[in-house]
């Protein structure tokens, strides 16, 4: 209900100059705070700006070399995969300039991975072959608490291979992991609906049964990726392997029984590599690394869109 002119306060009333008081700072603070609210934004997104220019102008970087004699690193960690720290886009330049290096005398591989993609595997074993041509160069992999299937496949490109008595090496096969739930959705009555042109486009879908003629479709494929791992591994290892029936069929082995089974050539680690072998007890560590813009431009990427949520939330909430 509106109420008429003689219910409201007089102009000249101390009622009327309180409302009108209140409602002036009203504003105010309310203005205030919309101009603190895009101050704060737009240093926000300039900072980020600032950040992520930096990281695309800064390149991913290795120590600096010392002027003399040393052995060039690589550490090769965790699952090989594209877009992980094993991936063959973020190891090769490490790699290369390693290789280049004038007074790198050699080129050390600290593997510990338990393997992965049998593609960015394949990449780095090509290139580290090709660069050892080019520059003739040696290379050793040293092996740490790991070194299992695609990370094998990384390894036999060295000319020797080290590893710890307890080290895990070997797992020379290839697999493909999925499971099908088609039982439990028939009992819980659910249908799945895919529509596919190709009839084996849905080949693998874990809601849908398959044939036997893709499972055997599937089982050629993996045999075959499995025949170019065992090529590398011969082309790699050639009279020093003692080959055993077991040996290319997924089983992994310590470091004594691979040292045995001529899958590593002695036991050692990586300074007894650098000081005993390559003669350059100095290691630097030509490893890619984030630097620390990018480091900075990712997490406060994320934590920049976090906190936009939450204004955007909070103006909400102080706006009802």
């Amino acid at each position: 209900m509106t109420p008429s002119e003689d219910q409201l306060p007089a102009a000249s009333s101390p009622a009327w100059s309180a409302t009108a008081e209140r409602l002036a700072r009203d504003l105010l603070n309310e203005r205030r705070s919309d101009r603190r609210w895009r101050i704060f934004f737009r240093l926000v997104w300039l900072f980020l700006f600032i950040v992520v220019a930096f990281a695309l102008l800064a390149t991913r970087t290795h120590n600096a070399a010392p002027t003399g004699p040393h052995t060039a690193l690589i550490e090769v960690r965790g699952e090989i995969a594209a877009n992980a720290e094993a991936s063959a886009e973020n190891l090769l330049p490490g790699i290369r300039s390693a290789f280049e290096a004038a007074d790198a005398r050699a080129v050390v591989l600290r593997i510990n991975s338990p393997g992965g993609s049998p593609v960015q595997a394949g990449i780095i074993n090509d290139e580290i072959r090709r660069l050892k041509k080019l520059h003739n160069k040696k290379v050793y992999a040293v092996v740490e608490e790991s070194c299992a299937s695609g990370a094998y496949y990384i390894a036999v490109a060295a000319d020797e291979i080290y590893a710890d008595k307890a080290s895990v090496v070997g797992s020379i096969g290839v697999l493909m992991d999925s499971f099908g739930v088609t039982g439990l959705m028939d009992k819980l009555g659910v249908e799945r609906r895919l529509l596919t042109a190709g009839e084996n486009k849905g080949i693998g879908d874990p809601f849908l049964p398959l044939t036997d003629k893709q499972r055997a479709y599937i089982q050629a494929t993996l045999d075959q990726i499995h025949q170019q791992f065992i090529g590398v591994v011969k082309q790699g290892r050639g009279q020093r392997l003692k080959e055993t029936p077991e040996m290319f069929s997924g089983l992994f082995w310590n470091g004594e029984q691979a040292l045995a089974m001529g899958l590593v050539d002695h036991l050692g680690n990586l300074d007894f590599v650098a000081r005993e072998v390559v003669k350059a007890e100095e290691l630097v560590d030509y490893t890619p690394k984030e630097n620390v813009a990018e480091r900075l431009a990712k997490r406060f990427g994320a934590a920049a869109g976090a906190g936009a949520v939450k204004a955007v939330q909070g103006a909400a909430t102080t706006l009802r």
